[in-house]
């Protein structure tokens, strides 16, 4: 890659092909049902030969990371989260594969405020839950692993690099990173829960990303989500909840984080009206 090139998208997951890596390896015997629809990166469902249905995804870091996550997410669920279990992890050449429970239930398909207040309440419920899981960085000094990249708003256009600085300015400043013992979803938002035919949630899926620290970083991730899924909507309600839940401080760390992982990701995998739009939303904010 030259100075100036844009940083490659991150690939779409190879259901089958992984699933193949994954039977080989742990003799499981699972057979591929259909890839999810949902999804950045991507998943496939799968099937047990005892008729339970798993979800299969590649999980980046060490065998030992995962199953630290699988312990975290195991008392999660003692506590009543609708989370799911980690059925089976297994090495293969580019990380673990991951088979988890498949819950019950399905994409929202309605986006309302009903169910972002009902997301905002359950992060309550993730308080004291993460003890034994390392705190995430934000990613504001220096590049993250195939998301919060440095490089693409610094070779994008200048009002990317303006935000770079900004973001490596509040990096250097205080706080710098998350503090507390709550369980963190990194990536909370509504394309990652799961609702039944009355619309109550039925579970949190997606929790590769997973840290210790601050519940309320998930409020932050949230309003991101509602930018888009809510288009036009008066949602000054949600921005003075997160006035008066974080200090300006924290709440100008996690709207850095946030800004630079969505402006990286648009620049990466979408157009540049979706770049323009992140700008425009991330902006405001960068006091």
């Amino acid at each position: 890659m030259s100075a100036d090139e844009i940083p490659d998208p991150v690939a779409k997951l190879d259901a089958e092909q992984l699933l193949l890596e994954v039977n080989e390896r742990s003799g499981a015997g699972l057979t591929f049902v259909g890839r999810a629809a949902a999804g950045e990166v991507g998943a496939g469902f799968v099937r047990w030969p005892d008729g339970r249905d798993g979800v299969l995804t590649r999980g980046f870091g060490s065998l030992d990371d995962l199953r630290r996550t699988a312990r975290v997410l195991e008392a999660a669920r003692s506590h009543g989260l609708p989370i799911p279990q980690y059925q089976l992890l297994t090495e293969v050449p580019d990380g673990v594969g991951v088979v988890q429970e498949r819950l019950p239930g399905r994409p929202p398909e309605v986006i309302d405020r009903a169910l972002l207040e009902s997301m905002i309440a359950l992060t309550d419920r993730f308080a004291g839950l993460a003890a034994d899981l390392p705190v995430p960085s934000m990613y504001l000094l220096e590049s993250g692993p195939g998301f919060c990249l440095h490089e693409s708003l610094l070779r994008y256009d200048d009002r990317t690099r303006r935000l770079l600085d900004w973001v490596r300015a509040v990096g250097r400043d205080e706080p710098s990173g998350m503090t507390g013992d709550d369980l963190v979803h990194l990536d909370f938002h509504t394309g990652n829960v799961l609702v039944d035919d009355a619309g109550e949630l039925t579970g949190i899926v997606d929790w590769d990303g997973i840290g210790r620290g601050d519940r309320r970083f998930g409020l932050v991730t949230l309003r991101f989500d509602a930018h888009v899924r809510l288009p036009g909507t008066d949602l000054t309600w949600f921005d003075e909840l997160l006035e008066n839940v974080l200090s300006p401080a924290v709440l100008r760390l996690y709207w850095a984080h946030m800004s630079l992982r969505l402006v990286d990701w648009s620049i990466r995998h979408h157009t540049p009206a979706d770049t323009t739009d992140w700008l425009d939303f991330a902006e405001p904010r960068m006091t």
